[in-house]
């Protein structure tokens, strides 16, 4: 069995909030509201601010979320949640851990906090213009710093944790490539390995890295969070990238997942952070799971679902994925394999336009689209936890099926990256 522990004491600096001055409480009180309906114009001032002040933070920030507008709707999410609840910050915990995990995953560091503080206090005052008098930047300040305390004190915590795990390290370690396998058209996995041969620290499955790549012809680093889609307690790590072409006209493909799958061979070397993310199988249970995806979002379940097939053999798991079709779907033997092997194992795989060669060799259970009706007719009950991940059209519909049938809020978990809310806010 492997030996996981979650390591929670970063909830006490949430817990633990530096009182605001009354009279400046009640100004960020009354002015919230027209924060947050120029809060998307706000964060795009500030992060145009940010840069042409701070270039060099470029290599942290992932510049494509900053051309679709995901970053500045994550950040206005973000600064008004916060600010909302400024009183009692524990009241929005599981929103501020998933952005703790990615700062300490990309290696946010204390120095950086009032960098941003100038600049989004600025962005406020150029966007409100004359409504953003010195009293009220003045408690926004004030504000800032108590938010910004929390998580510097909740992060170090984290860093703590990260590092002082058995083969643990700070910052960004060298791995190497140590195989490179294509898992479909468009999905390839790479199996990493430290360079200097230490041991692997364990993670929760569904947890993910960052891995940092420089590319020749680009100016700035990139960092980039991809989910670890093997179980822990292995000599490896697993990443199983898409190859992400344009979302729509405009906008360019994916800069690192298009050069890890054309320019990274084996014996390459990356640099990765170690494991982080608030997406994680509950290890402590042995409630019956009910893993559901879509597209690539299957590498953080398919890494729950070798836990339990391999850790908790008395675990029934459910493994529903959805794809369009068999050439853009990984770990299709791979899963089915599993069921045939452990009896505490059913997988069920949906195509939305099954190819002739996937009829041919009956591929999937389901064609279309996955259904409410449907749900009820493969698993037993309600009665389980729920973990699903993909495209965020796909996990609304997932969500409202899951509340429709009456599933308890607290075993409904799902991965969301560049969201401070929830499905329901998206």
């Amino acid at each position: 069995m492997v030996n996981i522990q979650e390591n929670d004491n970063w909830k006490s600096a949430v817990k633990t909030v530096k009182k605001l001055d009354p009279k400046k409480l009640e100004i960020v009180k009354s002015t919230l509201p027209v924060v947050k309906e120029h809060g998307e114009a706000i964060t795009k001032r500030f992060y145009k601010r940010l840069f042409e002040n701070h270039p060099e933070l470029k290599n942290i920030f992932n510049m494509t979320h900053q051309v679709s507008g995901d970053q500045p709707k994550a950040l206005a999410n973000a600064v008004y949640a916060a600010a909302a609840n400024i009183e009692d910050m524990s009241a929005i915990m599981p929103a501020l851990e998933r952005i703790m995990q990615k700062h300490r995953s990309l290696n946010i560091k204390p120095e950086h906090y009032p960098i941003v503080g100038e600049n989004l206090l600025g962005a406020i005052k150029e966007v409100l213009g004359d409504a953003a008098t010195d009293e009220i930047i003045d408690a926004w300040a004030d504000a800032y710093d108590v938010i910004s305390d929390v998580f510097i004190r909740a992060e170090q915590e984290l860093y703590k944790n990260a590092e002082s795990q058995p083969g643990g390290w700070a910052g960004f370690k060298d791995f190497v490539i140590d195989k490179k396998v294509n898992e479909s058209d468009i999905i390839t996995s790479f199996y990493l390995k430290p360079k200097d041969g230490e041991q692997l620290p364990v993670f929760i499955p569904g947890q993910y890295i960052t891995v940092k790549v420089d590319i020749p012809q680009e100016k700035y680093t990139h960092l980039r969070q991809y989910s670890l889609s093997d179980r822990p307690g292995l000599d490896y790590y697993r990443i199983s990238v898409k190859r992400e072409d344009p979302i729509r006209e405009g906008l360019p493909p994916g800069v690192v997942s298009t050069d890890l799958h054309k320019l990274f061979h084996e014996g390459d070397i990356l640099p990765i952070s170690s494991p982080a993310g608030d997406f994680y199988l509950d290890i402590n249970s042995n409630e019956p799971v009910v893993l559901i995806s879509g597209g690539v979002g299957l590498t953080p379940v398919t890494s729950m679902l070798n836990y339990i097939a391999f850790e908790q053999p008395d675990r029934k798991v459910y493994y529903i994925q959805a794809a369009r079709n068999g050439k853009v779907h990984a770990f299709r033997s791979h899963v089915r394999n599993l069921s045939s092997e452990h009896p505490n194992v059913k997988s069920y795989f949906i195509y939305e336009k099954p190819t002739e060669t996937d009829r041919q060799n009956q591929y999937f259970d389901k064609e279309g689209y996955i259904t409410l009706d449907w749900l009820k007719e493969v698993l037993p009950s309600n009665k389980a936890q729920f973990y699903f991940c993909g495209p965020t059209v796909f996990m609304k519909v997932v969500n409202s099926f899951l509340k429709e049938w009456g599933v308890p809020e607290k075993d409904i978990h799902y991965e969301f990256f560049g969201s401070f809310g929830n499905l329901e806010d998206e």
